[in-house]
């Protein structure tokens, strides 16, 4: 069972936070910290008391906008310990996912928590530090996926993204950012996944980063050598492996 540690500034999140930890079988304690310079001495006097010391911490659940040190700044700081706990990041902005990613978190959760969404996150943590849950773990719906769209977290909230309104998805680290004419969404979904997945629905990787939607490209360019697609309003570079399979895939799509 997991000993968890929660750090947040504002303290009705780290509260609500500490209340679903403490809920879940497999959080042996879960006990909080106001800010980053708070939890790192209490994870200073953890990795001072050994794994299997009193005061030992296996996981820590991150908020990252904070004063002073913020939760970034403390996850880099761990990376220099010789066993540092595990690192869940809490936070109500998407944006710092490729960052938490670099920093080996093991998962990136948005606020408002919601408990399965929590549930999961404990169950990364868990299987990365070969923990065995004791009585039942909280029950998660699982539905079959749909075809048609793509389930987007925003705020706490599932949202289902129309795969036909995609233009083109960006790799970012362990995540895929996925564009649309309204905006972008973060998946925790690698780029290979997601080419395979939809590659029968016109999807071709341009890209090492970059997979576009056939039907939303406006352009193909030629320039000195370099190939490039306007899609929408951006321009996405073509990279030379790619290319010809691209320009060949348009041809036969507009003489088809």
């Amino acid at each position: 069972m997991l000993r968890a540690l929660a750090v947040d500034d504002e303290r009705p999140s780290l509260e609500e936070l500490l209340y679903l930890l403490n809920a879940d079988p497999r959080i042996r304690s879960a006990e909080g910290a106001g800010d980053a310079t708070e939890a790192l001495r209490r994870i200073n006097r953890a990795l001072e008391s050994g794994p299997d010391g009193p005061d030992a911490i296996d996981v820590v659940f991150l908020d990252i906008q904070m004063p002073g040190l913020d939760g970034l700044d403390l996850a880099r700081l761990l990376t220099g310990f010789a066993r540092p706990p595990l690192v869940v990041f809490v936070t109500a902005h998407e944006d710092f996912a490729v960052q938490a990613f670099d920093l080996k978190a093991v998962d990136y959760v948005l606020k408002p928590v919601r408990k399965e969404r929590l549930a999961e996150a404990v169950r990364r943590a868990s299987a990365q530090r070969g923990t065995t849950p004791q009585g039942p773990a909280p029950r998660i719906p699982v539905h079959e996926p749909d075809p048609d769209h793509i389930a987007v977290e925003l705020g706490g909230v599932t949202r289902f993204v129309a795969v036909d309104d995609i233009t083109h998805v960006e790799a970012q680290g362990d995540y895929a950012r996925l564009h649309t004419d309204r905006g972008s969404h973060l998946v925790r979904i690698p780029l290979s996944t997601l080419e395979e997945r939809w590659r029968s629905r016109g999807f071709v990787r341009i890209h090492r980063r970059h997979l576009v939607a056939l039907r939303h490209i406006g352009e193909l360019r030629l320039d000195a050598g370099t190939v490039s697609v306007l899609v929408g309003s951006e321009e996405l570079q073509v990279s030379r492996r790619h290319a010809r399979e691209l320009r060949d895939m348009l041809m036969r799509r507009t003489t088809g």
